[in-house]
């Protein structure tokens, strides 16, 4: 299967949870239908949200069969295993998600779930806010308190974002994305969320969505002061491309590169390269092939291509594993 392999993109699976509205489908013109598309997974091997390739001829075929048949290939040397490391999706919160907490990966293996530790990248043009983390002098005892008093939104860190921020969202961090918020996150390929608090918001079926306070409590990293905004670095800056490293940690990297010539990018075998066109439209090259990616659109590119080339006016937001 390497001599087929290609930059790939994928059909999105969309979520309806209650918060989300249709600025998805909307801002980068996918032709759906009314409804509410909280989340796009774009590229997901997850039982509970499968990506499908939608281009070449590969088209029809779920990542996870790629994935087993080519690993390596697919995600290269630095991944062990048959499993896609991430899940990358865009949401929109029209509304404020619930407080709530991942596992990271000590307390996954103690307590069970999937370890998650996240980051967003704003995307939207307005302000807006989000939760990470707890306010100073916050306990385990005045906390379960407030979760009782109905006001655990109180207990976290505000944190005001714009376009262009990214806040680092480790497992074990207390967290809620407030309304209005549109997103670019890059996580850990899991989906075990514990819900503290749902703000008396019913769930489509009418009812109180379920909530998770000791599953919540057994995982909350009671210690994480740190700030969660983290601060790009710049590595290129010229007339027609400008790279910044976003964000690095050991699960993954994120990268923002904008060009407006031609740019040869190289891939060493290590690792995959996951690409969202955030801005503008770009095409992406390989051999005698290409593919156009407006805005909106996400890519894999499997880590056995030795390289491609982008071109167009744009702006890329790559992932990579470090």
């Amino acid at each position: 299967m390497k001599s087929q392999l290609y930059p790939m993109t994928f059909s999105p699976v969309y979520k309806d949870y209650p918060w989300g509205g249709s600025r998805i489908p909307k801002t980068y013109n996918r032709g759906m239908p009314d409804g509410i598309y909280a989340e796009s997974w774009e590229i997901s091997d997850h039982d509970d949200g499968m990506s499908v390739v939608a281009n070449g001829e590969l088209a029809g075929k779920t990542i996870r069969e790629l994935l087993q048949a080519s690993p390596q290939e697919i995600m290269g040397t630095a991944v062990e295993g048959t499993k896609f490391p991430l899940l990358i999706k865009l949401i929109d919160a029209k509304q404020k998600l619930s407080v709530q907490v991942h596992p990271n990966d000590e307390t996954a293996a103690e307590f069970g779930g999937e370890a998650k530790t996240e980051m967003w990248y704003m995307l939207g043009d307005n302000a807006a806010q989000v939760y990470c983390g707890l306010n100073d002098g916050v306990t385990r005892e005045s906390f379960r308190q407030s979760i009782e008093d109905g006001t655990s939104g109180d207990a976290m860190r505000p944190v005001p974002v714009v376009k262009g921020n990214a806040v680092f969202v480790r497992g074990g961090s207390v967290h809620a994305i407030d309304e209005d918020c549109f997103i670019l996150e890059i996580q850990q390929n899991s989906n075990t969320t514990y819900r503290i608090y749902d703000w008396g918001r019913m769930g489509n079926d009418g009812q109180p969505r379920e909530l998770h306070i000791e599953q919540a409590i057994n995982v909350i990293n009671w210690e994480d002061r740190d700030s969660p905004l983290v601060e790009p670095v710049t590595q290129v800056d010229t007339d027609s491309f400008q790279c910044s490293e976003v964000l690095a940690c050991e699960y993954f990297r994120l990268e923002k590169l904008s060009f407006n010539a031609p740019l040869e990018v190289p891939m060493n075998g290590k690792t995959f390269h996951a690409l969202f066109v955030s801005e503008g439209e770009a095409t992406v090259s390989w051999g005698e092939d290409a593919l156009t990616a407006p805005a909106g659109t996400s890519i894999l590119v499997p880590a056995a291509l030795p390289a491609y080339t982008l071109n167009g006016k744009a702006t890329v937001l790559r992932t990579t594993i470090p």
